[in-house]
């Protein structure tokens, strides 16, 4: 992999389009999503901290190097290897701080899971659940073995395969909820404002651009992304007035305007249509919220 290359850009090369090749596309998507590849080395004079930007997956990493990991109001530090869980609304970066020798990933999504289980009800990929396991050497023996398994199994001919992966993808996830977090993660809590201040603005992102995949706002209040980030609404109100002064409502009826003049002038979609994708439980309210701020009616906006 080249040095520059971020774990972003190589979900994108590797895995869209790629993953099932062969199959018709009803079949691809009723079996979801998965692939699993081997971490290369991510050093080098022009190497760069890897942001968790792929917003679409859930992914499973293991790492042996010294590395940090941003999220919220914390930093945790990975002093020898480790192993991290990630969901599509947990927002955080890994950054890395010396040479990242080797590893694995594993990424996945919701419907690869279908009839299978509820991700999200399982600690690791809760907001306020342990996502980052410090491990010995004997346990990154074990969970690379898990990751051969599935490169292994994912290149077999075998029909049942997909089942066995989500059985490893289930190793892995109760390999680490029975371990005790341990003491060799170091927390710090410095520049926590513009942490705190850059997750919010990544998480309110993410939910946009709203298409026919991605149909309606999931946080639209201070306190909804506040207790996605597990964070007090008071803590996430004081970081975000800091660092961009302006107030977390304000930043977010900014985006939500912003979205709804692109989907009334690019869209057909009904002013309903829009009001429901944007989070508004009635088109009324809708109307009121846009006239405030553009001082026009969502209709006389899309003719003017």
């Amino acid at each position: 992999m080249d040095n520059t290359e971020s774990l972003d850009e190589l979900y994108k090369r590797k895995f869209d389009g790629v993953a099932f090749p062969w199959m018709p596309e009803s079949i691809r998507n009723e079996i979801g999503h998965f692939n699993v590849f081997t971490l290369e080395p991510f050093v080098g004079d022009k190497a760069k901290p890897v942001p968790y930007k792929r917003r679409d997956y859930y992914k499973i990493m293991l790492t042996v190097g010294h590395s940090q990991v941003h999220y919220a109001d914390k930093v945790v530090e990975v002093k020898k290897q480790g192993l991290a869980f990630s969901n599509p609304q947990i927002p955080y970066k890994w950054e890395h701080l010396d040479q990242v020798r080797e590893g694995f990933f594993c990424i996945f999504n919701q419907h690869f899971f279908s009839q299978f289980g509820l991700l999200n009800q399982y600690e690791v990929f809760q907001p306020n659940g342990t996502h980052l396991f410090e491990l010995t050497d004997e346990q990154v023996g074990h969970v690379a073995r898990i990751y051969e398994r599935m490169i292994e199994e994912i290149n077999s001919d075998y029909i049942h395969k997909y089942d066995v992966l989500r059985n490893l993808v289930f190793e892995l996830l109760h390999f680490a909820m029975k371990m005790q977090p341990t003491s060799s993660f170091h927390k710090q809590t410095t520049n926590a404002s513009q942490r705190i201040s850059t997750l919010f603005l990544e998480l309110l992102e993410r939910q946009f651009p709203i298409d026919d995949n991605h149909q309606r706002v999931s946080f639209r209040s201070a306190s909804a992304f506040a207790s996605q980030l597990n964070v007090h609404v008071n803590h996430l109100n004081r970081a975000v007035r800091e660092t961009t002064q302006k107030t977390t409502s304000q930043l977010i009826a900014e985006r939500i305007v912003q979205e709804a003049k692109t989907l009334l002038k690019q869209s057909t979609w009904s002013v309903s249509d829009i009001a429901f994708a944007l989070g508004f439980t009635e088109v009324t309210h809708f109307d009121n919220f846009f006239k405030k701020h553009t001082q026009l009616s969502p209709l006389k906006f899309r003719s003017s």
